[in-house]
């Protein structure tokens, strides 16, 4: 949740123009990789939850990649703060995973 938090303060500031591009990706990513976790979570197996935990995992990597976009537009000055707590929930996902018994 803080992640996305993060997401939504940094998105603020990001060109009027991509409202409807980059700014909305962005945060559907970021949204998505908890709201998918509290799905799976809701399951009635392992099985389930760590198909969700899985596509959380590929929500974190599709932000990943669109932060570092925003880099390179020069959208935002740093993300190394954000940056750095998607590869701690990186590891987590993983952890959890394969604790669950998934494969990565």
């Amino acid at each position: 949740m803080l992640l996305c938090e993060r997401i939504y303060i940094l998105s603020k500031n990001f060109p009027k123009e991509e409202m409807y591009g980059l700014t909305s990706q962005i945060r559907r990513c970021a949204i998505s990789i908890p709201s998918n976790i509290a799905e799976g979570r809701g399951r009635n197996s392992d099985k389930e939850f760590v198909r969700f935990l899985q596509i959380s995992l590929g929500s974190l990597y599709e932000l990943q990649t669109q932060l570092e976009l925003s880099l390179q537009l020069q959208f935002a000055k740093s993300i190394d703060e954000i940056l750095y707590l998607s590869f701690e929930i990186e590891k987590m996902l993983n952890s959890l995973i394969t604790k669950k018994g998934g494969r990565l």
